[in-house]
């Protein structure tokens, strides 16, 4: 592919919406400057999951293009937990817990990308920062948002409605999400499009302190047809450590509908060669078969497929 192929695909697979503009941000790519990209993790579990594949796949894409990316680890923020889309808090964590739980997944992460040699991905931690705000530090700046604005989010607004508490806490997770954009001087954030509204807390304040214009992309989510998250409430999580036969079975328990979708976000097959009108079961295994192999290697994503079908077939 010819390098605007390669930024036209970066923008476009699985891509919801880019902010300020798509364009905007094609122009800066193609004009050979390089950027500075991140994407955050919380570590609330001890690997990395199907959610978090999905930006790590991004993050290579622009790696692949030259670019300076950031995997960041929320050590802070994890001790938080994000509110998002959570009908009540989330369950604080402590700083032992999260770097427990952080442990292996450096080594999960350099399977996808590359951590060493030229323009290896870097790896931080949002504490290095966050652990050193003031008071006075935070005051300054909270002033840059509103009450009214955090409350605005739908999943606040719900639980107003039920009488069930919003802690304060809760508030400061997009604004500590915030001051990681500005920390870093970041160019650009991606995350799932649910991550919306925290990303742009951070084109806020880039704004406000820098005077700078921080692009956001928001990748697609994949869910069933009534919109919910796989995994979340099917109770099919997949993550990364669990063994090429569980990854391939629990692929192969997706409905119909996200197989097209999952194969846009989760493999690296040009687009143009998956037929949608290929049988169901087949595209299933496909997509099976690329996730594990991009884990594993196409030795385990055979015997993970082989064993499948010697069992259900």
């Amino acid at each position: 592919m010819t390098k605007k192929e390669k930024i036209e695909q970066v923008l476009n697979r699985g891509v919801e919406k880019i902010y300020p503009s798509k364009k905007a941000l094609e122009k800066i790519l193609l004009s050979n400057k390089k950027i500075r990209i991140y994407q955050g993790f919380d570590p609330s579990a001890p690997s990395l999951h199907l959610g978090n594949y999905v930006g790590i796949l991004k993050l290579k894409q622009f790696q692949q293009l030259g670019h300076e990316v950031i995997f960041l680890v929320g050590d802070f923020t994890g001790m938080i937990g994000d509110p998002t889309d959570k009908a009540s808090a989330r369950k604080k964590l402590t700083r032992k817990q999260v770097l427990a739980n952080y442990k292996n997944w450096k080594k999960q992460l350099a399977r996808f990308v590359n951590l060493s040699g030229k323009n290896p991905v870097k790896i931080m931690f949002n504490s290095s920062w966050l652990d050193k705000i003031s008071f006075k530090d935070l005051i300054e700046i909270t002033s840059n948002f509103t009450a009214q604005q955090i409350l605005q989010r739908d999943f606040f607004q719900e639980r107003l409605k039920k009488e069930k508490p919003i802690y304060l806490h809760e508030f400061l997770y997009p604004i500590a999400q915030a001051i990681d954009s500005v920390s870093m001087d970041v160019d650009l954030e991606i995350g799932g499009n649910d991550q919306t509204f925290n990303m742009l807390a951070g084109r806020d304040l880039m704004k406000a302190i820098k005077g700078k214009e921080k692009f956001v992309l928001t990748t697609k989510l994949l869910v069933n047809k009534e919109g919910e998250k796989l995994g979340k409430t099917t109770g099919n999580a997949i993550f990364l450590n669990n063994s090429p036969q569980d990854i391939f079975g629990k692929i192969m328990a997706f409905p119909d509908e996200a197989i097209m979708l999952g194969l846009e976000l989760l493999t690296t097959i040009p687009l143009e060669k998956i037929a949608a009108s290929e049988n169901p079961m087949a595209l299933k295994k496909k997509l099976g078969f690329e996730v594990v192999k991009m884990n594993y290697g196409e030795k385990k994503a055979e015997q993970a497929r082989n064993e499948f079908e010697r069992v259900f077939g």
